[in-house]
């Protein structure tokens, strides 16, 4: 049996789950400061920005303003993955997801206390727009659990899978081909699973969406954001890049490395 092995079957759960809270403290420590805003920021503005639907010519076709940003946080997602692991990244998404239910209580506070909002002085109208914003930043609990949900989701399936992907084209593995097929797959499957999974917890249900809108919907979505995701890969290569140079995270990948011997 490996020593990895005897260690593991010796520790008892409190102390694998202190071994893990280290690990998590550790990577929290670890991951620079800008990358992980980039990605906090985007999860908190996309569930903001899904309130608003966009205007299209054909009935079958919905789209909402959250894929303006929405995949900033997955590009953010492949540069953790690429460096610290899937294991990593997916921590640091279930971390973004919970600032995001934070910073929604307090939208859902603020909605509450009395007071009218800047946007709402319109002669006659006051009380209806005012009423409006409340409702638009306090948002309902169903898209808050369909979003949470289909991020925590569709983030893991686009970890593991970048790192799969990775796995078997370890040849060369530094390349931006290399770099370019990891993202570009996971980020096409990752963005169709968050989008369907969104559209059929809240679009379906709740909105009375047809299931070739919630398909054609996370399709369209996906493309769009794939689109994103490819213009800017050069940029996450380059940092990639950056991070392996300048050791980003060493106390970090040498605590893992220890827990595997």
């Amino acid at each position: 049996m490996k020593n990895a092995d005897v260690k593991k079957k010796g520790m008892t759960g409190r102390e694998r789950l202190r071994q893990e809270y280290t690990e998590f403290k550790l990577l929290m420590r670890s991951l620079p400061s800008l990358l992980t805003t980039m990605l906090v920021v985007s999860v908190i503005t996309m569930n903001l920005l899904a309130n608003k639907s966009i205007s299209l010519p054909v009935e079958w076709l919905a789209l909402d303003c959250g894929v303006i940003v929405s995949w900033i946080s997955f590009l953010s997602l492949d540069i953790i993955t690429r460096h610290f692991g899937p294991k990593a990244a997916t921590e640091a998404s279930l971390a973004a997801a919970a600032v995001n239910l934070v910073v929604c209580l307090f939208f859902c506070l603020a909605g509450m206390i009395p007071g009218m909002w800047g946007e709402s002085y319109v002669e006659g109208s006051e009380a209806l727009l005012n009423g409006a914003l409340d409702r638009t930043f306090k948002g309902t609990w169903y898209v808050l659990f369909g979003s949470t949900t289909a991020f925590c989701i569709s983030s893991a399936v686009n970890n593991f899978l970048n790192y799969g992907i990775g796995k078997l084209l370890k040849n060369d593995a530094d390349s931006f081909l290399v770099y370019a097929c990891r993202t570009y797959i996971s980020t096409a499957v990752g963005q169709f699973t968050d989008n369907i999974v969104f559209a059929l917890i809240v679009s379906h249900f709740f909105f009375g969406w047809t299931l070739l809108q919630c398909f054609t919907c996370a399709a369209t979505g996906m493309v769009v954001e794939l689109l994103c995701e490819v213009v800017f890969s050069r940029f996450g290569y380059r940092i990639c890049k950056k991070w392996k140079d300048e050791d980003v995270g060493r106390l970090y990948l040498d605590f893992r490395e220890e827990k595997k011997r």
